[in-house]
């Protein structure tokens, strides 16, 4: 028996996502820059519990640096996304491939000018089990896979996916973007806070800027501009 396929989220679910993701950036954002002190102990607690973990166990920082420099490197992630901008392409998805692209570089961008603004310090300690550099809020890392994961999942959705198999890929979605975050706290390159930041700082980027894919796309069929492109609708489609 087939799964029937999921249909794909229009513009209002993503801007409402958009919109609850972005005032949460905001508020931890408004929270870290002030120094609240119940987050910055919350954070101090994290980090040297798992700091305390991590120097007894070489093994599994060796586990957890393989995990976040190769399989869930920010370059991993970029590189897959590449992939996915370059198959829409080929396939004749201009629009749509242009504006993933677009979407990733955005979400560098923000990423980096955040990071900037903040100025943020990561954790420091007398025997470190890894190393970063530049400012710590929020994880690049972190971001990176919410947005790659974040673009792919909705692709798919769009793609009319069948719903196992999406469900699937949600799982491993959660899976990837819980396990970078878990990593970079791990290895004591970033605080809870960083890494909470980079998902809702993604999950706003990704689902704002689809939602103005949807109205380019609506916008562009209203128009006949999308005759012979092999771009699905992206409001809701009338199942069969």
């Amino acid at each position: 028996m087939h799964s029937s396929p999921l249909p794909p989220l229009g513009r209002v679910p993503l801007l409402v996502t958009g919109a609850v993701c972005a005032a949460l950036s905001l508020l931890l954002l408004v929270l870290v820059a002030t120094g609240w002190r119940p987050l910055l102990s919350l954070d101090r607690t994290v980090a040297e519990a798992l700091h305390r973990r991590a120097s007894a166990d070489p093994d599994m920082v060796r586990v957890n640096r393989v995990l976040t420099d190769w399989v869930w490197d920010p370059w991993t992630m970029r590189a897959v996304t590449a992939l996915v901008v370059v198959v829409l392409w080929w396939r004749g998805s201009r629009l749509l491939a242009g504006w993933i692209a677009a979407t990733s570089l955005l979400a560098t961008l923000v990423q980096q000018g955040v990071k900037a603004a903040m100025g943020r310090e990561r954790p420091q300690w007398a025997d470190p089990v890894d190393t970063a550099h530049y400012a710590a809020f929020p994880s690049g890392h972190v971001m990176t896979a919410a947005v790659t994961c974040g673009l792919l999942m909705w692709l798919l959705r769009l793609h009319g996916a069948p719903s196992s198999p999406w469900w699937g890929a949600l799982v491993v979605t959660v899976v990837s973007v819980a396990g970078v975050a878990w990593t970079r706290v791990y290895l004591g390159v970033h605080w809870l806070s960083d890494v909470v930041g980079g998902v809702l700082l993604g999950g706003a980027v990704t689902a704002l800027s689809l939602a103005g894919y949807c109205a380019c796309s609506g916008w562009r069929s209203s128009q006949g501009g999308s005759a012979g492109h092999p771009e699905p609708p992206c409001e809701d489609r009338q199942r069969p």
